[in-house]
């Protein structure tokens, strides 16, 4: 059984950081390439980071500079530190398996003053 479980996520002030993790079983996670998406209220969902196996990472316009991406093939989890939040940072959160398609339950980041 495949599961993803974000965790990490919460109220910060805008300025502020936060860290989420997404720990993964049930697949060989050191061959999967991992994503972060976000959806805000009204919004369509949008890809925020990506990273391969081997560590190679993409981000969207929007965080980069902001946003990193890493992953720890050893703890099978996959990390999204995100530094210098504002408000339309708010969204749930949700890590993603590329190309399989597995989804987490997401994880709530609110940024508000």
């Amino acid at each position: 059984q495949v599961q993803l479980v974000e965790s990490g996520g919460g109220l910060v002030q805008p300025g502020g950081s936060l860290r989420l993790s997404c720990a993964a079983s049930g697949i060989v996670f050191s061959t999967y390439a991992m994503g972060w998406y976000r959806q805000a209220p009204g919004k369509q969902r949008e890809l925020v980071a990506t990273i391969n196996g081997g560590g190679s990472a993409t981000y969207s316009d929007s965080v980069q500079g902001r946003f990193t991406i890493s992953r720890d093939n050893a703890k099978n989890t996959v990390y999204l530190q995100m530094n210098s939040l504002k408000h339309e940072d708010t969204a749930v959160y949700s890590c993603h398996t590329q190309f399989a398609d597995y989804w987490g339950r997401g994880a709530q980041v609110t940024v508000s003053s």
